[in-house]
């Protein structure tokens, strides 16, 4: 018999949140070893409880999920969800507009697999929670990258989009707030975005998974609500903004001119009904959880969990030479730049394996994100405030006298 060998397609998919390095630091605590985990943004791992609200909400109606649901999801659910998004500015949708899955990552791949025929190519952010590039990947479309900029605050480099628009291309791909970024785009970034998108007659995806864990008294906007006459895909869930990641509770609302959309439609319902149903009671929870905003605005006031492990984190890496960063504003991620000639960083991997091998500190390099330079790294700002102070203090005694190479063993400089 011969080797059975994956198939070409799993050729550029990568996985870094959960990838080698990722089992490298599950090897270190499996030998006794304490790995401060700050590669995945799961709430419930740092002691974030279940709100109330849910709690409540299942207490009385478990038996309600015991079978299957409609394929779209039970009508409740759908019907909060069309309320939340209305509330948001998005017009003319209803109930039927809105399809649930087992988080987003689910509905990404069911939104994208009735779209793309080989070659197609879809816009996506660099850098960007790398489930679309992937999932692009997958779908057998190609993902081509336009850059957020840095210097401008992590905004989407409009020109750099209007420059990689092909008759290939079929959408555009909005991460509002970015992740890994923590960047919220003002309304003016999305209009421009949104003429963009009009002139080239592609579909917008909107992922907005953190729109309610945004600070600084800013305030979202939905990408559709600018967009009433253009085809729009809006996404969303549970997972951080009420820390029910494994509840896997997500969603899809398409908005827009109906006709436009009529037979892409039919492609969803024909993935969605072939994987039956998505989980029963994580859909049970929905209508509390989207009437609970307490919840997620509890932890991003001054004084909330989210706010003051963010300030924490920014007053310790302000003092560390060799590292710049944007500011975040929104979720619990920033995404620092590291100084490559001072530290002689050429592989971005290397370091965030070095770091763990000297620190136990587990980070996610920027190239899990499809960055291309090896000169940034995410940090997940979910640990406690002096949790927080305390790991990035130990990266800048780490990052003292570092230079790429010059390590060896578990990453002690050489003598």
């Amino acid at each position: 018999m011969k080797e059975i060998l994956r198939a070409k397609r799993m050729e550029m998919v990568h996985s870094d949140i959960r990838g080698p390095l990722f089992v490298e630091a599950m090897d270190m605590q499996a030998r006794g070893i304490d790995v401060l985990k700050l590669n995945t943004g799961n709430p419930a791992t740092f002691g974030f409880k279940q709100p109330e609200s849910i709690e409540r909400a299942l207490e009385t109606h478990t038996a309600d999920g015991v079978g299957y649901c409609d394929f779209k999801g039970m009508p409740k659910a759908r019907e909060a969800i069309c309320e939340y998004e209305k509330s948001k500015g998005i017009k003319g949708i209803t109930p039927d507009d809105v399809f649930i899955g087992n988080g987003v990552s689910e509905v990404v791949s069911f939104a994208l697999m009735p779209l793309l025929n080989d070659g197609d190519e879809v816009l996506v952010p660099t850098p960007s929670y790398s489930i679309w590039g992937n999932s692009v990947y997958l779908a057998g479309g190609k993902p081509v990258f336009y850059v957020c900029d840095e210097k401008s605050g992590w905004y989407p480099d409009i020109q750099d989009i209007r420059s990689k628009i092909t008759p290939k291309t079929k959408a555009m791909v909005i991460i509002n707030p970015n992740n890994p970024t923590g960047v919220l785009y003002p309304k003016e970034v999305l209009e421009e975005i949104v003429q963009v998108a009009r002139e080239a007659g592609i579909l917008l995806f909107a992922d907005e998974i953190y729109d309610r864990l945004v600070m600084d008294g800013l305030e979202h906007v939905s990408l559709a609500s600018l967009a009433e006459d253009l085809p729009v895909v809006t996404m969303n869930g549970l997972s951080k903004s009420h820390c029910l990641c494994g509840y896997r509770c997500g969603w899809m609302v398409i908005s827009g001119p109906r006709h436009l959309t009529e037979d892409y439609r039919q492609g969803i319902i024909q993935l969605t009904s072939l994987r039956l149903c998505a989980n029963t009671l994580a859909q049970i929870v929905i209508p509390a959880a989207l009437d609970d905003m307490e919840t997620p605005a509890s932890m991003v006031r001054p004084g909330g969990r989210i706010y003051e492990q963010r300030e924490a984190t920014v007053r310790e890496l302000e003092k560390i030479h060799g590292i710049s960063f944007v500011k975040n504003n929104s979720a619990f991620y920033i995404f620092p730049k590291l100084d490559v000639k001072k530290f002689h960083i050429t592989d971005d991997r290397v370091f965030a394996r070095d770091l763990l091998h000297a620190t136990n500190i587990l980070l996610v390099p920027g190239s899990g994100f499809d960055w291309q330079d090896p000169d940034h790294f995410r940090i997940v700002m979910l640990p406690e405030a002096e949790v927080l102070a305390d790991a990035v203090k130990r990266m800048g005694e780490f990052l003292d006298g570092y230079k790429q190479g010059e390590v060896r063993g578990i990453g002690r400089k050489t003598a």
